[in-house]
């Protein structure tokens, strides 16, 4: 029965292997891209970068998790959350338009640019992952 039960564990490793990957490129990936050093803001405990990234990660996961729900195999995982980092990328230069200078505001540690970048993050990735319903 035990051996029953764990007839998938390869599959979920393989999977949460390829989330954790995903993640991780995404953060590497995203940071760059951004006009502020999130990392280094934190470590300076500025609230507003750990909020828009974190909500940011957090719109990237939803779609990686509809990713693994819906793939057809692992390829396809990644496939997918490369889209869903693409995404993401789109997102914080849309969000710049009606907040020009977005990231220098996250910086001096103002909150609400750091929210309606967070939130139209989480938004996004919501948006994203019920699009992954194929």
């Amino acid at each position: 029965m035990l051996l029953q039960s764990l007839a998938g564990l390869p599959a979920f490793l393989a999977y949460l292997c390829t989330a954790l990957i995903a993640s991780v490129l995404y953060l590497l990936i995203y940071t760059r891209v951004t006009h502020h050093d999130e990392f280094a803001l934190i470590a300076k405990n500025v609230p507003g970068a750990a909020v828009s990234l974190g909500l940011a990660l957090l719109g990237f996961a939803l779609p990686v998790a509809s990713a693994i729900a819906h793939a057809a195999s692992i390829l396809d995982c990644a496939v997918w959350s490369l889209i869903a980092l693409a995404v993401q990328i789109g997102v914080y230069f849309l969000v710049r338009i009606p907040v020009p200078d977005l990231s220098g505001r996250i910086a001096a540690g103002e909150l609400a640019p750091a929210i309606w970048l967070g939130l139209a993050s989480l938004a996004a990735g919501a948006l994203n992952a019920a699009s992954m319903s194929y």
